[in-house]
């Protein structure tokens, strides 16, 4: 039997949850997750490695269980605070594993310690133009002109249906998807004052776009070893992002998956062997 711990660290005074698993010594796996989700997204992926990797797998600020610091949350700040919460359980080098918001919470961890970075596996975690589908439109109209009126407009993304499709959009069979995974998720949207932070974070998401071409340059730098495992029906994330990836690694992994954006939920057994597979 796998032991989880269900930890909470202050990082400037701020709660921060995290999951921990797998032996103190091992290779150090960091597991970031994204929108609307928790830590709890890693529940069937953690048993599947920890008897041979050192996983912790926080809750991003403003998510989950872990504190939020309010409105002006930015991925600058989430950043930092994961940076410094990094430090503090004394992951100095580790292997990167990120999806959707934390894919540029990653990246900008990897472009300010590209020494500390050994590998990164990258799940519907984008990085490229092109990857970026016509779902984003109506962020898209957000970004150009922050009205009340286009900020309103964004609150569907918040909305219980919204969140349960994205679950299961892109799934052969939508009965395979939990349901216990999109329920947390709405409890947790549902919180007051969660869906202003939400919305300033659709806001604040050009500044990942903005920061593309040095998570590029980032990786055409440093070459790190790097596995993408896509949902190839994600409506958000198209498999052209993943392929991009080859453009500055030429020897990166990609490896498509028959499902959609959480392909964590269809798809855990198979994600974990071809880490596995990767890491060794």
């Amino acid at each position: 039997m796998t032991s989880i711990r269900y930890r909470s660290l202050a990082v400037d005074g701020a709660k921060i949850f995290y999951r921990e698993a797998g032996p103190v010594g091992a290779q150090k796996l960091l597991l970031l997750h994204g929108f609307p989700t928790s830590s709890h997204m890693f529940r069937d992926l953690i048993p599947l490695l920890a008897d041979r990797f050192h996983l912790v797998a926080p809750d991003l600020p403003g998510f989950g269980l872990s504190d939020s610091p309010g409105r002006g949350l930015t991925f600058d700040r989430i950043a930092d605070t994961i940076d410094r919460f990094t430090a503090a359980i004394g992951f100095d080098r580790y292997a990167l594993y990120v999806f959707d918001y934390g894919a540029p919470t990653g990246f900008r961890l990897a472009l300010k310690h590209p020494e500390r970075i050994t590998a990164i596996i990258t799940q519907n975690g984008n990085a490229y133009v092109e990857g970026l589908s016509e779902g984003w439109n109506p962020i898209r109209a957000y970004w150009e002109n922050n009205s009340q009126a286009n900020r309103d407009a964004l609150r569907q993304f918040l909305a219980p249906d919204t969140t349960v499709w994205q679950y299961t959009h892109g799934v052969s069979d939508p009965t395979a998807v939990s349901p216990d995974g999109y329920s947390l998720d709405n409890f947790y949207l549902s919180r007051a004052g969660v869906a202003d932070v939400q919305l300033d974070l659709f806001g604040d998401y050009k500044s990942n776009v903005a920061l593309y071409p040095q998570f590029q340059s980032y990786f055409r730098t440093h070459r790190p070893p790097l596995l993408a495992t896509w949902g190839k029906n994600d409506p958000f994330f198209l498999p052209a992002g993943a392929e991009a990836f080859k453009r500055d690694i030429p020897q990166a992994v990609v490896r498509f998956f028959d499902t959609g954006h959480f392909a964590l939920e269809t798809h855990a057994g198979d994600i974990a062997t071809a880490i596995r597979e990767f890491l060794q």
